[in-house]
């Protein structure tokens, strides 16, 4: 069911992008339900198995609206002009991460971690770096190997009480973190992801040591 979706997805967000108005969406949310929606539901469910195998952990899903938020924005137009979904682990700790996959009009994007960390969460990982960022830095090093990135940090100066010079200012930085980037997933799209979370999680898996245990 979701053997096109990343082609109808990018096709549609394309057409989208030109005609962003609630008239044209509602002309053709009959396309968007049988392309978009339903197969990337779709996706979520077939992928729900693989990842909890990954993470070790139960996930539930999410598929994000198409509706975008005006409220306090400049651009008025009313529709995302990218398809959104994720996997929200459920870890049991103080702070989940989750996996995250988007389609927009020329890239995919795959991508783990959390976005911002809870306050506690924040002080237990600039703990971490501190005493043992090599580790750290070595799993994200990884994951760059294969063609993954973090996104770029909050902060733009490393935060007291840590020297500006630390080794690991750069990750110190991060007040969250994902880790992700845009991989060829031609082919059978469920095989192709599974290596590509397989590729990020281990970044994801000390997060979730970190949220886990509150450093005394």
């Amino acid at each position: 069911m979701f053997e096109t979706l990343i082609k109808d997805a990018q096709s549609f967000v394309r057409t989208l992008s030109r005609n962003n108005t609630r008239d044209w969406f509602h002309a053709h949310m009959p396309n968007y339900d049988a392309k978009l929606r339903d197969p990337a539901k779709a996706l979520l469910e077939e992928m729900t198995r693989p990842l909890a195998s990954l993470t070790g952990y139960p996930v539930t899903t999410k598929l994000f609206r198409p509706h975008r938020d005006v409220r306090f924005s400049k651009d008025k137009t009313p529709y995302t002009t990218h398809l959104h979904m994720m996997w929200q682990v459920q870890s049991g700790t103080r702070q989940n991460p989750a996996l995250f996959f988007g389609i927009n009009a020329t890239e995919v994007t795959v991508a783990t971690g959390m976005m911002e960390f809870n306050k506690d969460v924040l002080g237990d990982w600039r703990k971490m770096v501190d005493v043992d960022g090599g580790y750290i830095a070595g799993k994200i090093n990884a994951a760059k190997a294969k063609g993954f990135a973090p996104w770029e940090p909050t902060l733009k100066r490393v935060p007291a009480p840590y020297a500006k010079d630390h080794a690991h200012g750069d990750l110190l930085r991060h007040k969250g973190l994902v880790i992700g980037g845009h991989p060829d997933l031609s082919g059978d799209l469920v095989a192709n992801l599974r290596t590509a979370y397989g590729d990020i999680w281990p970044v994801s898996d000390i997060l979730i040591g970190v949220a886990e245990t509150p450093t005394l």
